[in-house]
């Protein structure tokens, strides 16, 4: 699995198991990291976030500038 498609796995699964409250879920965390002075985590959930807005939006994994894994 490449970083790009667990970015939007975690998405999908932050959406299924929080429903309507994902985009608060994911500020918290967020939040959380940042109190910890976690960089690394925060930029994580922060592509998370972005995902997550995407797919709200309707958008899927592979459009809107983010190129789709070749075909082999």
């Amino acid at each position: 699995m490449t970083d790009e498609q667990h970015l939007w796995a975690c998405a999908l699964a932050v959406e299924k198991r929080f429903g309507e409250h994902a985009p608060l879920h994911v500020a918290e965390r967020i939040g959380e990291l940042a109190l910890a002075g976690d960089a690394e985590g925060v930029a994580m959930w922060q592509a998370i976030a972005a995902r997550l807005a995407r797919l709200r939006q309707g958008g899927l994994p592979g459009e809107g500038g983010h190129a789709r894994p070749a075909a082999n």
